[in-house]
């Protein structure tokens, strides 16, 4: 028997409440966004997975990521150390911090190098969680995208 692959998908995407960090209001719009987008098109294969579609619950756990994903024949918590993610989130926020200010008052070119930079920083972050969840979850690089933003809004300890 042959998986549609179209089964490997997310169909609902929650973020633990307690884990959440306050955002300001162009934070929680690309937090829904993100969701949205997600929930839209993605690829989401557990590793041993049957097929799905699966839902999700991001949250923090004792400083590390916590992925609950359950499916019609699986259910896995997966743990994933955030040490490695901690420098490309910070300099993530850093430069989301830079260009939400700059949408308010800079000009067009100091905008767009923002803006470049910001997707450069979010491409690298998403590239590397895929890298950490390597063997537990593929995805494609449009998911890994959503889930890094997810991942970001997140309240990160220490």
């Amino acid at each position: 028997m042959t998986v549609d692959p179209s089964q490997h998908r997310l169909q609902s995407v929650e973020l633990d409440d307690a884990s959440l960090g306050a955002a300001n209001r162009d934070q929680e719009q690309e937090r829904q966004i993100a969701i949205f987008d997600l929930l839209e098109d993605n690829h989401f294969h557990p590793e041993g997975a049957e097929g799905g579609p699966y839902d999700l619950r991001i949250a923090l756990i004792d400083n590390r990521l916590a992925l609950d994903i359950t499916g019609p024949s699986y259910q896995r918590r997966h743990m994933l150390s955030l040490s490695p993610l901690r420098g490309v989130v910070r300099d993530y926020h850093m430069i989301c911090e830079s260009y939400y200010q700059a949408i308010r008052n800079a000009t067009p070119q100091k905008i767009e190098a923002l803006d470049m930079g910001r997707r450069g920083m979010h491409n690298e972050g998403s590239t590397l969680l895929q890298a950490r969840l390597a063997g537990k979850v593929i995805t494609d690089m449009d998911t890994a995208r959503r889930l890094f933003t997810l991942i970001c809004a997140l309240h990160w300890r220490g």
